[in-house]
């Protein structure tokens, strides 16, 4: 079995450390300038469709499993162990598309689990179901707002958008692979 390249290493590193360094300093910058929920307002750039918004999620994709935080840290954790084991042991880097997405993922999954950790120090300034006024938050801090029509997509990150390109290249990747499999028993 051939060694995984030193190349591949700063590639998954830095793509991991500069992806989850723009998510966390883009969330300090949008919660910083417009503030916690409920109280934060909106910053449009483009009308109605396109903007910022501050919002808490404590779930998952589209805020499923809402107070499931340490579980989410707990899968978080187990993600990046088998990402790094797959990618370094059994020497899934030696492809350069799946350093690649690994990285993108890897920086998704870190920069969600600083806030699922509690990390940036903010206290809930609000009261529901979960929580009282002053209970420290352990969520995800998503930003950027899209409205679809009329339609409000579920506010996101930089993170959340690492983690779907990462996935989008994973996806691609499979389908590329197996296209080629298929080309060559056909062969």
């Amino acid at each position: 079995m051939r060694a995984v390249p030193v190349s591949r290493y700063l590639v998954f590193l830095t793509l991991a450390t500069l992806g989850c360094l723009a998510d966390l300093v883009t969330k300090h910058w949008a919660f910083d300038k417009l503030h916690m929920p409920p109280f934060g307002q909106i910053e449009w750039l483009w009308d109605g469709v396109f903007g910022f918004q501050t919002s808490l999620n404590e779930g998952a994709l589209f805020g499923l499993g809402q107070g499931w935080s340490p579980l989410f840290v707990v899968l978080a954790g187990v993600a990046l162990v088998a990402l790094v084991v797959w990618l370094f042991v059994f020497g899934a880097a030696r492809d350069w598309l799946l350093t690649v997405a690994l990285g993108a993922v890897t920086a998704g999954v870190l920069g969600n689990l600083y806030d699922r950790l509690g990390l940036p120090g903010l206290t809930w300034s609000y009261a529901n179901e979960l929580h009282a006024i002053g209970d420290p938050v352990y969520a995800v801090r998503d930003w950027i707002l899209v409205m679809i029509g009329p339609w409000h997509w579920p506010n996101f990150n930089v993170a959340d958008s690492l983690l779907v390109c990462g996935a989008a290249l994973l996806a691609w990747h499979a389908f590329r692979s197996g296209s080629a499999k298929e080309a060559s028993a056909e062969a």
